[in-house]
């Protein structure tokens, strides 16, 4: 019956987390927390994994896009390059070859390269 419990001891110690799944000994109330401790971890986790680089990403964008100006080098989304003719509100005029310029939403925007940047 000893080998039998320093094998279950030595293997609580070796998975401590097998201690937050143990049912609370007779006459015990389990801590509510504790059973929600696997979700808030996986959460934190997804936020700290996935969520706040996205933010980061999506505010330094929105910045770029914001900053454009004329004479600026784009790339759309659809794949279109040019350089930035007239800036609108929400629009942009972007001229892709001496005669040719097209309208495009700021939105479609996926890389500015400023006129002063070498």
């Amino acid at each position: 019956m000893t080998g039998n419990l320093q094998f279950i001891q030595g293997w609580m110690i070796a998975h401590p987390w097998a201690l937050l799944m143990a049912p609370p000994a007779q006459g015990e109330q389990s801590n509510p927390i504790l059973s929600f401790l696997p979700l808030i971890v996986i959460g934190a986790i997804f936020y700290l994994m996935i969520y706040r680089p996205q933010k980061k990403r999506q505010k330094a964008r929105e910045e770029l896009v914001s900053k454009m100006e004329k004479g600026d080098k784009v790339i759309t989304s659809s794949g279109i390059h040019g350089t930035v003719a007239q800036v609108e509100d929400t629009t942009i005029l972007v001229q892709v070859s001496d005669t040719t310029k097209i309208r495009f939403e700021k939105s479609a925007v996926n890389v500015v390269t400023p006129k002063n940047a070498a």
